[in-house]
């Protein structure tokens, strides 16, 4: 068995799923057995760092609030900044904010204005991709602050939700991983 394939079944392995949660028809994948597990967090973390590396990152964005979890370790193991991306209304002092639409209603993010700027190398770090509106969000606020996309890293992409078909106008070339597809 590979490394990759190795990683893989293990992430799988701790990810538990809740049926009708939120409400029902919807299975949620909870990532809290995987964050319980040392190795598995740690294989986790390993493998966002090594991304971060190779495509030549200065900073990570971890999006509110897994994004958080997984991006500030990931941040240290790269040897690269942590900037977080908050709900708006989270953040003191100046912000950059960004709205973007929900599958029912709309929502804003924000960063602060001087984490960002040019020069950087960002790649935004988040659990999900599902239908991709926080992370396209997201890739305007760190072109806004005048930083440059590294690329976009996702511990899993919802394939079914189509993220990926709506994000890759955001990307504009930058690159999408996603460490499982379920």
């Amino acid at each position: 068995m590979s490394e990759l394939t190795d990683i893989t079944a293990l992430l799988l392995s701790r990810i538990r799923d809740v049926e009708d949660y939120p409400e029902p028809g919807v299975v949620f994948k909870d990532i809290t057995p995987l964050l319980a597990d040392p190795a598995a967090f740690t294989a986790l973390t390993d493998a966002l760092a090594e991304l971060t590396v190779r495509h030549g990152a200065t900073k990570i964005v971890g999006l509110e609030a897994r994004g958080f979890i997984l991006g500030a370790p990931a941040a240290l193991r790269a040897g690269v900044g942590f900037i977080p991306v908050r709900k708006a209304g989270k953040l003191p002092g100046a912000t950059l904010r960004q709205a973007y639409d929900l599958e029912y209603g709309s929502a804003e993010i924000e960063v602060h204005a001087e984490d960002l700027s040019a020069g950087d190398r960002v790649m935004v770090i988040d659990d999900v991709l599902a239908t991709g509106g926080t992370a396209e969000a997201s890739l305007a606020l760190v072109r806004r602050a005048g930083a440059e996309v590294a690329g976009v890293a996702v511990l899993m992409e919802l394939g079914f939700l189509g993220g990926r078909a709506r994000l890759e106008p955001a990307l504009d070339g930058a690159p999408l991983e996603a460490l499982l597809q379920v």
